[in-house]
This record gives structure tokens, C-alpha cells and sequence, in this order.
């Protein structure tokens, strides 16, 4: 699709102009897979906030946004940032106050059985398999766009995701 008839992309325009409607347009569009992603990634009781925290700088970046990628993988790769800058903060006042890492499990998604084990598989992946997983199998990001969004190599990202599900398979039990 030519770029001037990319709705993201005019309403980017716009919203880097300052047209706050035309960004409450875009929140409202991306906001639930952007909120999906970061439950999946960093747990459902950090979602919103890191989603706030990424609109928040996604509006402050919007006149750089040149629309060479799709608007809402960079906006994913802002959550991302988001979710690591997010992480280091956890771990360094857990270090100051305890003196050990800790960030805490991601809280358990009530349902079915499976559904629990999986986050539990999911969970014991470290940040950047779990993003890399549920961004390609889970939001059906192409590699490419996840790699983008992650900023890692395109082969790399590949490597982690292959990891990544043989880590759940092996944990579920599961044959490939």
C-alpha cells in the first residue's frame, strides 16, 4: 500500500502535528494488541501501565516516525523498551533492598488447565524468549518485524524462537 494511503500513516502525520484525536485514534486501534503483547510479556498486572508508558513515548517520538515499518511494530518496539527499561529498574532496587535479583512471577492467568501451563512454560523462558515467542507464534509478527521490534539480528531472533518452543515443548511434555 503506497504510504499516503496508509491510514496509520496519515493519522501518524497528523498526531505529529498535534492533533491529539487523531492519536487517540491510533491508541484506540493498537492498543489492545500492544496491552496483549506486554501481558504476555511482563504479566497482565504490568500491561496497562507499561501501555501507558509506551503511548506516552511513542507520542513524544511521533515527528521522527518516518513509516518505514508498520506503525504498530514500532510502537510494539517502544513497549518493548519499556518492558526492559521497566525490568532493570525492578532488579536494581531489589538489588539495593535485598541484595538479590528478583522481579517475581507474572501473575497466573485464571482457566483451563493447559491454558496455566502454558503461561508456566512461558515463564520460565527469560524476557527475551518469551517476547520473542509470543511476538511470532502468539501475535503472528513475521520475523523480520520482531526482530525489528526487539532490535535483534533477524537470525538471532530466529534461533531464540526456535529455543524458545523447544524450551515449552520439553516443559509440557510435548513431541515435536
Amino acid at each position: 500500500m503506497p504510504p499516503e494511503r496508509d491510514p496509520d500513516l496519515v493519522l501518524c502525520r497528523r498526531a505529529a502535528s498535534g492533533d491529539r484525536g487523531a492519536f487517540a485514534l491510533l491508541v484506540s486501534a493498537h492498543g489492545n494488541r500492544l496491552r496483549g503483547f506486554l501481558a504476555h510479556v511482563a504479566g497482565a498486572d504490568l500491561a496497562d501501565e507499561l501501555a501507558q508508558a509506551a503511548f506516552v513515548k511513542a507520542w513524544q517520538a511521533l515527528p521522527g516516525f518516518r513509516g518505514e515499518a508498520r506503525f504498530s511494530s514500532w510502537l510494539c518496539g517502544i513497549g518493548w523498551r519499556c518492558f526492559i527499561d521497566h525490568a532493570r529498574r525492578e532488579r536494581s532496587e531489589a538489588r539495593r533492598r535485598e541484595g538479590a535479583a528478583s522481579l517475581g512471577d507474572p501473575a497466573e492467568p485464571a482457566g483451563q488447565a493447559d491454558r496455566i501451563d502454558l503461561q508456566r512454560a512461558l515463564d520460565r523462558l527469560d524476557a527475551v524468549e518469551r517476547a520473542a515467542l509470543v511476538l511470532c507464534e502468539g501475535h503472528g509478527w513475521s520475523h523480520g518485524e520482531a526482530a525489528a521490534i526487539l532490535r535483534l539480528p533477524l537470525g538471532t531472533l530466529k534461533g531464540t524462537v526456535q529455543r524458545a518452543k523447544r524450551k515449552c515443548r520439553d516443559f509440557l511434555g510435548v513431541t515435536a
